[in-house]
């Protein structure tokens, strides 16, 4: 007898349904699995006959077959175990196939019939919930992750195998997953860190709200010890909470990388190692995985001792930093992965650090200097925006106790530009903040007078500025209106763009 069912897998970071097709016929026994599926898929004929017997259940001494659709999608991962269990007892009568045609199944099987969590269930829950599929049998672990999407359809977490055939044969009741209410405006969200416990560096602090108020890149520059890697982990403290959509796309990358993000609409912030390989930055595997430039996506992607990464890691950060996205291809497939982040990083200016510094006499060569700045390419440093000094504190300011002005002041002020920026963009749907506007619509939103064009002009012609680096100051200084309340860019504004990007000149 044949029975259908329907599951879901992971493409890249997005869900797509599988139906399960199981035929049940006489022949010698064999259990055969079709439709282009991994090792993992293959050994689930094991795993779901032990559970099909300890749940009580009589496993069909017949020909099995097990077909997997659309068969050119290649299958891997555990969760094809639950519907393959399910399209087996459907087809030897002890489910309805009728009542189940539509159900989606998914989840791993335990030898004793338990059912196991999986990475990936939001995006495959949302898949489902897309094709209007009535119920999905999910891991009861799964349960808090996957309340994120239900909505108008059934969203079942179970435990065990004998839940779910109970429940479909009204033997069992089980409470839907409830969808967990999300409020963007909601300024609940824990941080550790907050801006208030930084003393001084009231001009780094200004670069950073302009940084965070557009979305810029910044570079923080300066001897060790001055205060840049705290000044960085607070950044996050003072980007507005994620919108709704925001949320769904972070949580689905995490979700499929197996990250926990528990902590539901602060931003992510991540710092990897500089011993990181450019698979781990960007993603990658035989079957690509997104990395940490993903991982960063709505949120802050912090490299601090930029030096000290490789080379070649870092040069495959220009795609991401430009584009938004980063695309990975193999023999099998080609995958885009999100990856629109802030990129914040920090380096001392010479190996030993004293540099330029007042107080510390630079033991450093000029050809150790050298080979150090070289280790980071110019065509890297001109994609960011910011570039500022980070000088080291005198004791006095160290000493202070005064306390600094808090996150929260610092958010409210930011969340009032980024809705400037929102109405700006209302036609240009793939435009949020002003760090991403191209040439045409910079040359629309960014108009100078003749003073601010003048000015603009001889600080170009003075600094030997590129291309890309003059939209970018327009880009800043565009920034630095919206946080001013201006409708048009005025002459402080530019001379303070030029002086944020001047800093590693």
């Amino acid at each position: 007898m044949l029975s259908k069912v329907y599951t879901s897998a992971i493409v890249g970071i997005d869900g797509f349904l599988i139906e399960v097709e199981v035929d049940v016929a006489r022949g010698l026994p064999m259990f055969s699995t079709v439709g282009l599926p991994d090792s993992t898929v293959r050994e689930s004929k094991d795993r779901v006959k032990a559970a099909i017997k300890n749940c009580g259940y009589e496993f069909p001494n017949s020909k099995i077959t097990v077909n997997l659709a659309p068969a050119a999608l290649r299958k891997e991962g555990a969760g094809f175990d639950l519907p393959i269990a399910i399209g087996i007892l459907a087809a030897t009568d002890l489910i309805p196939t009728e009542k189940i045609e539509k159900y989606c199944f998914i989840g791993e099987l335990s030898l004793d019939g338990s059912v196991r969590s999986l990475r990936g269930i939001l995006p495959m829950v949302l898949s489902a919930i897309e094709m209007d599929c009535p119920k999905i049998f999910i891991p009861f672990e799964n349960a808090q992750e996957a309340s994120i999407a239900a909505g108008n359809i059934s969203i079942i977490a179970v435990k065990s195998l004998a839940d779910v055939v109970e429940y479909i044969l009204e033997r069992k009741e089980i409470e839907p997953v409830s969808k967990s209410q999300y409020d963007e405006n909601d300024n609940s969200v824990i941080y550790e860190h907050d801006f208030s416990e930084v003393r001084g560096h009231l001009q780094v602090k200004r670069a950073l709200e302009v940084a965070a108020a557009g979305n810029h890149n910044i570079l923080l520059n300066g001897p060790p010890g001055s205060g840049k890697t705290m000044l960085a982990k607070r950044i996050p403290t003072i980007l507005p909470t994620m919108c709704y959509e925001e949320m769904i796309e972070t949580s689905k990358i995490f979700s499929v990388v197996d990250h926990h993000h528990n902590n539901i609409g602060a931003r992510p912030f991540r710092s990897p190692h500089h011993t990181i390989s450019d698979a781990g930055l960007i993603g990658g595997g035989t079957f690509p995985k997104p990395g940490e430039v993903s991982l960063a996506h709505n949120g802050v992607l912090f490299l601090d001792e930029l030096p000290e990464f490789k080379k070649h890691v870092l040069e495959v950060l220009r795609q991401p930093v430009e584009e938004g996205e980063v695309t990975i291809s193999r023999a099998l497939t080609a995958l885009t992965f999100p990856a629109r982040f802030m990129l914040v990083v920090a380096m001392n200016p010479c190996p030993c650090g004293f540099l330029g510094d007042s107080k510390n006499e630079c033991v450093c060569t000029p050809s150790q200097i050298q080979r150090y700045t070289s280790k980071i390419s110019g065509p890297l440093l001109d994609r960011i925006d910011i570039h500022i000094e980070v000088p080291a504190l005198d004791f006095s300011e160290m000493s202070s106790t005064n306390h600094g002005e808090c996150s929260a002041h610092i958010k409210e002020r930011i969340i009032r530009c980024r809705e400037v920026q929102t109405k700006r963009f209302i036609d240009y749907p793939k435009i949020h903040t002003n760090s991403q506007m191209s040439g045409k619509i910079i040359e629309k939103f960014c108009k100078l007078d003749q003073t601010s064009s003048a000015l603009l002009e001889k600080s170009v012609r003075k600094l030997g500025l590129s291309a890309r680096a003059y939209h970018r100051i327009l880009k800043i200084a565009r920034t630095i209106a919206d946080l001013d309340g201006s409708i048009s860019i005025e002459k402080r504004h530019v001379a303070e763009a030029v002086q944020l990007r001047r800093g590693a000149m």
